[in-house]
């Protein structure tokens, strides 16, 4: 991956969602490796932008481009293609809780197994060791057979990163990971998604609400207010004033 080409790029992007725009004109380039926080108020726009990012949602103005591809020329065969490079962590987890820990991580593989191997694994489960491996980076290897609705939040939070592991794309998009964890498991999940970034050199994009995780864990942060970008700057830059403009009543 050519680290001088951004592996996401929004040109002039405007969504709208019948009478109300959620973001506006928006100009952004992401590149392979950086560690890049979305910050802003509730309605700001930020699950949109991630969700036009892993493609989705369509821009209703503008072109999205990722991985050096314009989404919207995309036959549905090669975008999914590119959907599988893309890892979206959500705040509700998207795990199915009646079944064990194996199976949601195998749920990484799906873009590659045929019907028949997901359907057999889940009688029989397939690839462990690549389970094991994935759950023993996340901290939690132990708990490989558990049924997943018997986890805690954070321990349900590392299963769906876990899942994003074995899926193994070149990056990961967290839209509000830690929003429905207490102050400790925000914490960890936090430093596991940074040291995960740092030492598999994969992307991370990541929105937040808490501020003090956007300095301390990301190069460059992104402020959006009411759907369109106040500042875009390397943390190092952000000043209490221009976050004290982006929360502004």
């Amino acid at each position: 991956m050519n680290p001088h080409i951004p592996i996401f790029e929004l040109k002039n992007v405007t969504k709208q969602f019948g009478n109300f725009q959620s973001l506006t004109n928006i100009n952004l380039q992401i590149y392979p490796g950086e560690r890049v926080a979305l910050v802003g108020s509730s309605g700001a726009g930020k699950s949109t932008l991630i969700s036009l990012l892993n493609g989705s949602l369509q821009p209703t103005q503008g072109e999205v481009w990722v991985l050096g591809r314009n989404l919207a020329h995309l036959r549905p065969k090669s975008l999914r293609q590119v959907q599988r490079q893309i890892g979206t962590i959500y705040q509700q987890f998207h795990l199915v809780d009646n079944l064990r820990v194996i199976h949601n991580i195998n749920a990484g593989h799906l873009g590659r197994w045929s019907f028949f191997k997901a359907a057999a694994s889940l009688i029989y489960p397939l690839e462990v060791e690549t389970a094991f491996k994935a759950l023993t980076q996340v901290g939690i290897p132990e708990k490989l057979y558990e049924r997943t609705d018997r986890l805690s939040g954070g321990q349900q939070q590392r299963v769906a990163i876990a899942r994003i592991l074995v899926q193994d794309p070149a990056a990961i998009l967290a839209d509000e990971p830690i929003s429905s964890l207490d102050p400790e498991r925000s914490r960890e999940v936090m430093n596991l998604l940074r040291f995960l970034s740092e030492n598999t050199g994969k992307t991370l994009v990541t929105s937040l609400h808490a501020i003090e995780y956007a300095r301390s864990h990301f190069q460059r942060i992104i402020g959006l207010r009411q759907g369109q970008v106040l500042f875009n700057a390397p943390v190092e830059e952000v000043s209490a004033e221009m976050v004290e403009e982006l929360y502004r009543i």
